[in-house]
């Protein structure tokens, strides 16, 4: 008997690595799908040592090139026949202006975009009882969409990379309501993790006033392992078996305003996005 398939990107690292390490202490076959396969290697090495699962793997993947989702997707679907779990939790939030080779603002394209293109192209080996996880962000609601502005530079205006992440979050966010309802019928849940401020390289400045920051927000900076939790639970809960389209913190459903659950640029995100992913589907 085949073991169920669990794919988690961003996984050699941080929340990824206590995400990976959760679904193969479950049971899981599990895709490390990481920017570097190479870094990567001996963290999925440690893994299978401690946790006596001999399925977990490697494959590359980078978020910030479209054609690389495509061949990421491209080998699972040449290789697996269904998928149980999907674990979109890699991100990052850049300290400058980069475009993709896409023409994208690197924070939209890893962020949104790339998990955005990854889960559709998945979804045909996704049956009842597959789940998606997202991972947002509180800052959710701090979020705007300008378009073409957000797919091209992130925000309307100069670079500023809080407002860009602000606005990737508010985008994988509706994301997720919007793709909720549509995959409602064919009993795929989707929902959205909050996982508080972590400590990992992402909420690092390289600048000199990170130990300040640092000691400030010490007190309630959370362990990777305890911001992956309410992830994990997600994933792996049979008691979320059917909860669908939820923003989720702590381990409860964390309520949402209906302007954010009806937001007014839903349906035209989702328009906006497919036009973009368009030639890799």
């Amino acid at each position: 008997m085949h073991k169920r398939l669990a794919i988690v990107t961003g996984a050699d690292t941080g929340m990824g690595l206590e995400e990976t390490r959760a679904v193969a202490e479950a049971g899981f076959h599990v895709i490390m799908a990481c920017f570097c396969p190479v870094k990567a290697a001996p963290v999925c090495q440690r893994l299978i040592a401690e946790t006596g699962n001999p399925d977990i793997e490697v494959i590359g993947l980078d978020l910030a090139n479209l054609s690389s989702v495509r061949v990421f997707a491209d080998e699972i679907k040449a290789r697996f026949a269904s998928l149980t779990l999907l674990m979109n939790n890699a991100g990052t939030i850049e300290t400058g202006f980069h475009t993709t080779v896409d023409g994208l603002e690197r924070t939209v394209s890893v962020n949104y975009v790339g998990p955005y293109l990854l889960t559709r192209l998945l979804l045909p080996l996704m049956s009842r009882g597959s789940r998606i996880v997202n991972m947002s962000s509180l800052v959710f609601p701090w979020g705007s969409l300008d378009f073409p502005d957000f797919f091209e530079r992130g925000r309307k205006g100069s670079f500023w990379r809080i407002p860009i992440y602000d606005n990737t979050k508010l985008a994988i966010t509706l994301f997720t309501f919007d793709l909720a309802q549509r995959l409602k019928d064919r009993g795929i849940t989707v929902n959205a993790a909050d996982p508080g401020i972590v400590s990992t390289n992402i909420i690092r400045m390289q600048k000199w006033f990170d130990i300040i920051t640092d000691t400030i927000f010490r007190p309630i900076i959370r362990t990777p392992r305890q911001g992956a939790d309410t992830a994990i639970h997600l994933l792996l809960d049979e008691d979320k078996a059917t909860q669908t389209g939820t923003f989720n913190r702590s381990n409860h459903i964390h309520p949402v305003r209906d302007k954010f659950t009806h937001h007014p640029k839903m349906a035209q995100l989702w328009e906006e996005t497919e036009k973009v992913v368009q030639p890799f589907l």
